[in-house]
């Protein structure tokens, strides 16, 4: 069981029936009366995140959360399928299930989903993804003194803003927290 004041940064936790992700952890000490926590928490099953407010003696059973390693297979827009590396077991998650991580993946991806009590719940994401450019328009000639952005299309059908210098087939690691352009590949 963990008390309150544990639950710092990363820790995964059961409330509620439910296993949540400490995102956000702050003390404050009140003297003889004991500690409050702050704490904002990410449902690990919706994705929402959830300020709470705890005293230092509430405890919290800890969430059993294991990552395997799948390849994501394919998907037919509202399931996505994905294979386990060593038993061979075909598993599916919605696309809610995904919170934005369908627009980094592409066939045969080897990714790490979180498995909350054995049934997978979420995919953890690598930081970065290599994604190839399929439609952008080209860049005006002289407009690099701003530093202009322009959008650009990738084979997931995400769009983000790239450099003026980007053109259609060029491979760019995206960042997957912030979903934003990194650098060319």
């Amino acid at each position: 069981m963990y008390n309150a004041s544990d639950l710092k940064v990363g820790k995964k936790f059961i409330m509620d029936n439910a296993p949540y992700e400490v995102v956000s952890y702050a003390q404050k000490v009140m003297g003889r009366w004991g500690s409050i926590i702050n704490i904002k928490a990410r449902n690990l099953l919706t994705g929402s995140n959830i300020p709470k407010t705890f005293s230092d003696h509430d405890r919290f059973p800890p969430a059993d959360i294991t990552n395997t390693e799948y390849d994501y297979l394919y998907n037919d827009g509202t399931n996505y399928y994905f294979m386990n590396n060593t038993t061979f077991e075909q598993v599916e998650l919605l696309k809610e299930a995904l919170w934005g991580a369908e627009l980094f993946l592409q066939d045969g991806d080897k990714v790490l989903l979180q498995e909350f009590n054995g049934n997978p719940i979420n995919v953890n994401l690598e930081p970065t993804c290599t994604l190839e450019v399929t439609e952008t328009p080209p860049g005006e000639k002289g407009d690099t003194a701003t530093g202009g952005k322009k959008p650009a299309t990738l084979t997931t059908g995400l769009i983000i803003q790239v450099p003026l210098f980007v053109k259609v087939w060029d491979k760019l690691v995206i960042d997957t927290r912030t979903k934003e352009y990194r650098n060319r590949a």
